[in-house]
């Protein structure tokens, strides 16, 4: 949890227990991930039955989003889902310009960060505020053999 605890006060956000505790989880995943999914994951996490107030997650996720520590990803489900930024962001720029991918099967996302999106140069007088670029099939876990 040190470790944790450095990295929101090195970005600036003061590590208040549950953004201890979500920061965490956050970072034991391998997919983005919905409120939803993390107010659920701490109802069903085994000797933690705690409830997590919605509004202080959402705030607390906002905070982790505009200090660089997590970006949103809008996979067309209709629900956004984060995770974790690399370590070069920071609250002024998002710098993960790299690929999301959306199973059609176990409807999971996932971030697929060696594969960057190349720089677009845009006309004369256009500027790009948000850049996503997100890929929908099928991932290896869900392959036939």
């Amino acid at each position: 949890m040190e470790k944790v605890e450095n990295i929101l006060k090195t970005n600036k956000v003061r590590p208040t227990a549950m953004r201890l505790l979500i920061y965490n989880y956050l970072t034991g995943l391998d997919e983005a991930v919905g409120l939803t999914d993390i107010e659920n994951a701490f109802l069903e996490k085994e000797g933690l039955s705690m409830e997590i107030d919605r509004t202080t997650l959402y705030r607390t996720i906002k905070t982790f989003q505009q200090k660089g520590l997590v970006h949103a990803i809008e996979d067309g489900t209709g629900t956004t889902k984060y995770a974790l930024c690399e370590s070069d962001c920071s609250g002024e720029k998002h710098n993960d310009l790299h690929l999301h991918f959306f199973c059609n099967d176990c409807k999971k996302t996932v971030c697929l960060t060696d594969h960057k999106i190349p720089k677009i140069e845009l006309p004369r007088g256009y500027e790009a505020e948000q850049l996503d670029l997100l890929i929908k099939g099928v991932c290896d876990l869900c392959q036939p053999d």
